[in-house]
């Protein structure tokens, strides 16, 4: 059963396992009048701030027609529980929320305004806002890092980002949507969407002004087996099995040289060479001015220099998973 006019709908439905099976209609963008939208909040893991995104979903303008929230069964990872939301939706566009984001008042409106001024678009996507929920700094850093990464990269996307994004339904089931098989936990699984999205000459743009804020917090823990883990590993798979090389989002030139640059402060750190070492960290803090210049602007100098050291970690983790995704990818081809 869905529930219509932004009332909330709950689903019980089992797990689904493996890739949906692929449509047959080809990906084509529809020219007709964008009509309706399907909200979809994946939430299986009980998120104590769920209440804070429906609220918000709920109180929005241009408010959704259809707000299905996967709860149920327990433990589904974010791609399965995304794609049984998706296929009891009705509506021409469906839009993924996080269960840990709040949506700006405005998301739905710029989503829909996005849609009927480009008949042509497949999906578009937003951004963190700059005020997370969380506080502490790991989380004040993580989340204004991703916030910044999608600020500096607004238009045409070749990936797709599913913590507050919409997609024509019918692209959707015609590329299978979410890989629950490849990925059953959270991971790249949107970054993936997107990839087959363009593959079939979907049209994909970056708003960053459609925003949500984030409320998830953050430990150092857990930043670096994410960073480890559940995306730089995946994301160097994914990159080598479709042989791309790849310079969207952080995987930019100043990304990359902020990554070297890391991997040498750490050499010269651990042969107590002070002088390379302060030369290295005014070569991030250059590489990567805009990003420090919004900290200092959001939490002052005390706070962005208390991230430097984050900052590096994070790329140390991101080169540190090259060659667990290349360990990954080899042993699937001999599968």
């Amino acid at each position: 059963m869905t529930d219509r006019l932004d009332r909330q709908c709950r689903t019980s439905a089992p797990p689904i396992r493996g890739v949906p099976p692929k449509f047959t209609h080809p990906l084509t963008p529809t020219l007709r009048r964008v009509d309706s939208l399907s909200a979809i909040v994946p939430a299986t893991d009980g998120p104590a701030t769920l209440g804070e995104c429906v609220e918000a979903i709920r109180s929005a303008t241009a408010t959704p027609e259809e707000l299905i929230v996967v709860d149920a069964p327990e433990g589904v990872g974010p791609a399965a529980a995304r794609n049984i939301g998706a296929r009891r939706a009705t509506g021409d566009l469906i839009v993924f929320v996080d269960s840990d984001v709040v949506v700006h008042e405005d998301a739905f409106e710029r989503i829909r305004g996005a849609f009927l001024a480009d008949p042509a678009l497949t999906a578009v996507f937003g951004s963190y806002d700059d005020n997370p929920g969380a506080e502490g700094l790991v989380s004040e850093f993580r989340n204004l890092l991703h916030h910044h990464v999608h600020q500096s990269a607004p238009g045409m996307a070749t990936t797709f980002w599913a913590g507050l994004g919409a997609v024509r339904r019918d692209a959707f089931l015609a590329v299978g949507g979410f890989d629950e098989r490849t990925f059953p936990r959270p991971s790249i699984e949107d970054i993936e969407l997107g990839m087959r999205l363009r593959d079939r000459g979907g049209r994909i743009v970056l708003d960053p002004l459609l925003q949500g804020k984030h409320l998830k917090r953050w430990t150092l823990g857990g930043m670096i087996r994410t960073d480890f883990a559940a995306r730089g590993a995946p994301w160097v798979d994914l990159l080598l099995s479709r042989r791309s090389d790849s310079t969207a989002l952080n995987l930019g030139w100043r990304h990359r040289m902020t990554a070297a640059a890391s991997l040498a402060l750490l050499v010269t750190g651990s042969r107590r060479r002070l002088s390379l070492s302060m030369a290295l960290l005014v070569l991030v803090l250059m590489l990567n001015h805009s990003f420090y210049r919004m900290l200092l602007r959001r939490r002052g100098p005390a706070f962005a220099a208390a991230t430097l050291p984050l900052h590096v970690v994070h790329h140390l983790v991101g080169l540190a998973a090259v060659p667990e995704g290349i360990r990954r990818y080899l042993r699937r081809r001999s599968t």
